[in-house]
Formats: C-alpha cells, sequence, structure tokens
C-alpha cells in the first residue's frame, strides 16, 4: 500500500497551517535568532525538526515540556537518549546542586570517580573505566588506543551505523560493495576508504571477509542498530562477531549508549555479551555531559603500558572538562537512584504498551508498516517486516512521509524522536502518556489510508 502524495501534501499544509497559528510566540524567538546563528538555532541540524521554524521550550519536568507558547507536550524523544531518566529527576538535581556549590572543574578526581566506574564495572562486567563528556569522546579514545596496542590501522563498523561524529564512522557501502563516504558527510579529512572496513549488520561472511584481510585494529558497534531504525541482531552474530575478534586480534568495542534501553547494563549484560571494551553516554548523568569508556583488565594493561607519562597528556584523548566533579557525581545519583535495575520494568512495560498501540492501528487500516521493540525504545519503520541491516532500513525511509508523522504528532502536543520513527520511555512516563500518542497515531494513519 503505497501513500497517495497529493493527499500527503494537503495533509502537510494543513499540519503547517496549525502550527503557525499555534505557535506565534516560538517564531518570535526564531525570527530574533536568525540574526545570530544560521537558521536560527545553536545546532545547524536542529532546522531539520519538522515545521516553518523550531519549538522552543520553556521548561522540561518528567516524561513533559512545555514550550514557549504554553504548550504542554509529551516528550517520546527525551533528549534522544540524554533525558531517558526523564527531565531533572530530583535525586540527580540535588546531587548537582549540591556539587554546583563545592566546585564544578578543578582537573582532579573526587571520590565520586571511583563510586562511578564502580556503578559501570557491576554492571557493564569491564572493570576498569575512563570519563569523558560524550560517548563520541569515548568511542574516538577507544579508536586510537586500539589502534595503539594492535598496531593495526583500520576500524571497522556497520553499514548506516552511527556513532556520534566519529570520522571513521561516516562511511557506508556503494551498490558495487566499494567504501565511500555516507550522503551528507561533511569535510571527511581523508577517504573513507583509507581507515574504514564497512560490512552490513547481521551478515557474517562479511564479517568473515572483513576480518580476514589482517588489516582491523578494531570494532566499533551497536548490539542493535538503532538510529537508522531498530535492527535486532539474528540468532549466532554476536557469538560470530566475538570469535572472529579474538581469532584476528582486533578489538571488540560495544557502543551502548543507547541500547543501554534493554536494561541496566544494556545489552551486554542482558544477552551476555563479552566485548573487550564498552562505551556508554548521554544518560548516564541525568542530562548533564558525561561519557564513558570501560575496558577488560587486559585491554586496560596494554593501553596504560603503551602510554609514556611524559606524553600522556599530548596523545589526542583526554580533554580538560572530562571526568570533571559535576558529571561525575550526576552518574552516581544517576545510576543509584533514578536508573536503577527496579525502574527498568515499568519503562519496558509502557514501550510495550506503545508498541501495541501502534500495531494495532497497521492492523485496523491494513498499513504494511512494522514495529520493533527493544527494551524501554521501540520504532515503526515504513516496511512490512522488521528490517535485516541498515541498508534495507534506510532504503525504506521516506523522508516527507516522516515529516508528516512527527508535525501531525508535534501539532497534538507529542514529540518524537527526530529524524526516525523512535519513542522512548522515561520513569516518568505514564500510560496516559502512551495512549496520547496512540491516539495522534490512529488519526495520522487514518487520515493518510481512511
Amino acid at each position: 500500500m503505497s501513500v497517495d502524495r497529493e493527499r500527503l501534501t494537503s495533509l502537510m499544509r494543513a499540519e503547517i497551517a496549525r502550527f503557525e497559528q499555534e505557535r506565534p510566540r516560538s517564531r518570535e524567538l526564531f525570527d530574533k535568532a536568525t540574526h545570530r546563528m544560521p537558521d536560527g538555532v545553536p545546532m545547524l541540524w536542529m532546522a531539520k525538526w519538522p515545521g516553518p521554524w523550531p519549538v522552543y521550550v520553556d521548561h522540561a519536568q518528567g516524561a513533559h515540556f512545555t514550550c514557549a507558547d504554553g504548550i504542554d507536550h509529551v516528550d517520546l524523544c527525551l533528549g534522544d537518549t540524554g533525558a531517558m531518566v526523564g527531565h531533572s529527576p530530583k535525586p540527580t538535581v540535588d546531587a548537582l546542586s549540591a556539587q554546583l556549590a563545592k566546585g564544578i572543574t578543578t582537573m582532579l578526581p573526587t571520590e565520586d570517580a571511583e563510586i562511578a566506574a564502580g556503578m559501570l564495572a557491576e554492571r557493564f562486567g569491564v572493570p576498569m573505566w575512563q570519563f569523558t563528556l560524550t560517548a563520541t569522546d569515548a568511542n574516538r579514545a577507544m579508536i586510537r588506543y586500539c589502534r595503539a596496542v594492535t598496531g593495526k590501522k583500520k576500524v571497522l563498523v556497520m553499514d548506516y551505523c552511527y556513532h556520534g561524529s566519529v570520522d571513521e564512522t561516516f562511511a557506508t557501502l556503494d551498490e558495487n560493495g566499494a567504501v565511500v563516504e555516507r550522503r551528507g558527510n561533511i569535510g571527511a579529512p581523508v577517504p573513507p576508504s583509507e581507515t574504514t572496513v564497512v560490512v552490513p549488520f547481521n551478515d557474517v561472511p562479511a564479517l568473515e571477509a572483513a576480518f580476514a584481510t589482517g588489516e582491523i585494529a578494531c570494532v566499533l558497534v551497536e548490539p542493535a542498530m538503532t538510529n537508522i531504525g531498530i535492527v535486532l541482531p539474528e540468532p549466532g552474530w554476536h557469538d560470530a562477531l566475538r570469535e572472529l575478534a579474538t581469532r584476528h586480534g582486533a578489538v571488540l568495542i560495544i557502543d551502548e549508549t543507547h541500547t543501554l534501553c534493554a536494561g541496566p547494563g544494556g545489552m551486554t549484560q542482558r544477552d551476555g555479551l563479552r566485548p573487550d571494551a564498552v562505551v556508554v553516554g548521554k544518560t548516564i548523568a541525568g542530562g548533564i555531559p558525561a561519557g564513558a569508556y570501560g575496558m577488560t583488565q587486559e585491554l586496560g594493561d596494554k593501553v596504560r603500558s603503551s602510554l609514556h607519562l611524559e606524553d600522556i597528556d599530548v596523545g589526542g584523548v583526554g580533554g580538560t572538562l572530562a571526568g570533571n566533579a559535576l558529571s561525575l557525581v550526576g552518574i552516581r545519583a544517576t545510576l543509584g537512584e533514578v536508573l536503577t535495575p527496579e525502574s527498568y520494568p515499568a519503562m519496558i512495560d509502557q514501550a510495550t504498551r506503545w508498541t501495541q498501540g501502534v500495531s494495532q492501528a497497521l492492523e485496523d487500516w491494513n498499513v504494511p508498516w512494522q514495529v520493533t521493540q527493544l527494551g524501554t525504545r521501540a520504532e515503526y519503520s515504513f516496511l512490512p517486516h522488521a528490517p535485516h541491516d541498515g541498508g534495507e532500513a534506510a532504503h525504506a525511509d521516506d523522508f516527507e512521509l516522516q515529516q508528516y508523522l512527527h508535525l501531525h504528532a508535534l501539532n497534538r502536543g507529542i514529540l518524537m524522536t527526530p529524524f526516525h520513527n523512535m519513542a522512548l520511555m522515561s520513569p516518568a512516563t505514564s500510560a496516559q502518556d502512551v495512549d496520547a500518542h496512540t491516539a495522534h497515531f490512529r488519526e495520522a494513519v487514518e487520515s493518510l489510508f481512511g
């Protein structure tokens, strides 16, 4: 069943008119901002949100935010995981407030550093940890360390992966299977084929061929893809990945930044995965910038022995604000009192409720789309079946349709994760919040296919 494009254009026009009528204050702020910032936004990608101008936020709490026009929104985006614990949870805010009065950053360790590292070690099963400000920084650090300890140069990634703004990961496969720049890659320093090997997710023969080159220093992978739509691993794929990395002397890095939605220790803990290194970020400090990477004792020893103390601060790994006191107390409070193992069952229940609501609407109108759930996160795609790999998910995307669905939701007080059709549940997300999305989605599907 295809979407009638004329109908979609007409529906989008009506939603834009509603948006413009209901959000005059956001427009005023936008018009003022365009004199100081390109497209009126602090980061250019924010211009991609649906609507003629961005929604400006006044305040956020729990699973809701209120915009500058006084409209309350159910937030199913949650900062694209940065606010997975909900906006400003009290234990985190209290701990951060106390630390603000004591000092923010000193370039010296605090007691919270060891405590936070211990919490992460317990959850993910790797004992040695370092802290950053973002998961991007953590991924960059691990790639550098892997090159240093293996003596190899190339990074293996999955086609259509996303690991933050890491140069080596903005690579994809062309129609001939060659590694090329991913569409939209800005100012790449070198052709990605010089640094990166790309294979499709869930493709064991492609993994075997890539490792057989002997060039792979490390493989950087989400245990399930999440930034091109949720793509789940097939049975045996992770086992094959682990065996091949071991056999060929490559470091296996699992990026749990988004897949922390699967459980307290992400898919690493839930599925018994055995990485050499784990990267996590965004949500671990309740929204305060923080990231971390953990290593096995063996890998940690190799990394440390490869570094000379005199040069340890100029090797391209670090940052004077990384591991600051504020970030570390945020991690301690968030993992210890908010994003606890006990918080997950209710969050997963709400994601299941969301998934069922979407599935029922698709069934009722006989729409050939599908929905996939991963713990506290779920997403629908414009495919009749779950995607097998990132390429299949990417080729099923429909930007105009996606923009309509997102704007339709926004006009009904619901914010979805941008640029794909994903929802994330926080400890504060209620059944009523989920049901509001179900009502919007049913209305939107009926408008397209009814």
